[in-house]
């Protein structure tokens, strides 16, 4: 094992996986609660949550020999559930066709240049605006959820009940989340999510746990459920590009982040590509066992920062995802406002980037407001890039900046503008 995973010390890549985990477990009761909004069983996401990161990180560890986990994207899986189904009305096994097709053409596209030729076709700079346009996304959902932000017939929104017990209890859990992130506590938010929780079944806001733990709840009724054939219509083709064009920038974005700090990538190099590859191949896998995209987790960091260098870490982490699906009782009676402000504090961290943007540039500056702006008012993912992308064109043939429009940002704008014919 440790001839296949080059000179690394045993002990360091374990604990470096077992960081690695802490710090994204997170995900399983998380992405479990944002897609059975979507009408889907809970237990059988749970169990589909954890074996998903399970194999797509496995793999990963084998494949590409790099320390980084692969799990459920925060952000697609939000657009997976209030976009597309409750926004479009969409079936969830569509969606889920939707999600398989976005995959299988990623991995085709991680087998070629293509990769190449969208990021030096794509400015970082709008690539930075997805990013945080998707983060005030899942910041507006967490919020709505918490009952902080509630409907209004004159102004659409405004501040929900503060004096609302369930609403104390989500602003109670962001508080914490946000005291130890700053902290730097590995597994804050896990740790976040079971405080809340505590505390609501302490005051009768929620049930306590009827047990510890339980066996597995089956995959049966989400695996294989997907409808791939209803997926392929015209009219769907700009969603199944947003998700394909999101997890593409997302992974690259994640990967180029890690790398940097360990040193682990460079540009086109084997470790890089291969890492794709099983990102691909996870989406994929994780369609037909019924979660939304797939992507890196920059979660990997924490395993990172720990010394974790090769494939055995990526191993320890996924390894270790065989636990949640065993303590299905007490995911069960977590609160949904105990969840609600980890998406906030997502969002949070995903909106940051922002602060790398140049708005110097008028063409940056107005394609970042609207994709930033129109992702959370829209409900939609793909009219925020797609709006991004038309004005950003608009604004450099204004400008007359012709050296600055290429093949890629001509076809990304034709296929925004596709977006608001067929919405």
């Amino acid at each position: 094992m440790l001839s296949f995973f080059g000179n690394v010390t045993k002990g360091v890549e374990i604990r470096a996986g077992l960081t690695t985990f802490l710090a994204m477990v997170y995900i399983v009761p998380v992405n479990a609660y944002i897609m059975s909004q979507a009408g889907m069983p809970y237990d059988a996401l749970i169990t589909a949550t954890a074996v998903v990161t399970l194999i797509a990180t496995v793999f990963n560890g084998l494949w590409a020999n790099t320390p980084i986990a692969m799990s459920v994207g925060m952000g697609l899986n939000a657009y997976f559930t209030f976009g597309l189904v409750k926004g479009m009305g969409i079936p969830w096994q569509t969606a889920l066709g939707i999600v398989f097709i976005s995959g299988a053409v990623f991995l085709v596209l991680s087998l070629t240049k293509f990769r190449v030729w969208v990021l030096q076709s794509v400015p970082v700079d709008l690539r930075r605006a997805i990013s945080a346009g998707i983060g005030a996304f899942i910041a507006f959902i967490g919020l709505k959820g918490m009952g902080v932000v509630v409907d209004n017939a004159a102004t659409l929104v405004s501040l929900g009940d503060l004096s609302n017990p369930n609403v104390l209890l989500g602003i109670f859990g962001f508080v914490v989340a946000a005291v130890l992130y700053v902290w730097r506590v590995k597994g804050a938010f896990i740790i976040s999510i079971f405080v809340t929780s505590a505390v609501a079944w302490i005051t009768g806001l929620a049930h306590l746990p009827e047990a510890l733990v339980s066996q597995p709840a089956s995959l049966a009724p989400v695996a294989f459920k997907l409808n791939v054939v209803s997926a392929l219509k015209l009219s769907l083709v700009p969603v199944i590009l947003t998700f394909l064009i999101t997890d593409m920038f997302d992974s690259v974005g994640t990967l180029a982040g890690v790398g940097l700090r360990a040193g682990l990538f460079k540009d086109d190099s084997r470790e890089l590509q291969r890492t794709l590859e099983a990102d691909a191949v996870a989406t994929v896998i994780g369609a037909l066992l019924g979660t939304s995209t797939t992507t890196s987790f920059i979660e990997s960091a924490a395993g990172v920062e720990e010394g974790g260098r090769s494939g055995l870490t990526a191993i320890v982490t996924g390894l270790l995802f065989l636990l949640p699906m065993f303590f299905l009782p007490v995911f069960r009676s977590i609160p949904a406002n105990a969840v609600n402000p980890i998406l906030v504090m997502v969002g949070v961290l995903m909106f940051s980037e922002l602060g790398k943007i140049n708005f110097a540039d008028p063409a940056v500056l107005i394609a970042s407001f609207l994709t930033v702006l129109l992702m959370p008012l829209t409900y939609s993912i793909t009219l925020g890039l797609s709006a991004g992308f038309v004005m950003y064109l608009l604004v450099l043939v204004v400008q007359r900046r012709w050296t600055d429009i290429n093949v890629g940002v001509v076809t990304l704008a034709l296929i925004g503008f596709l977006a608001f014919v067929f919405s």
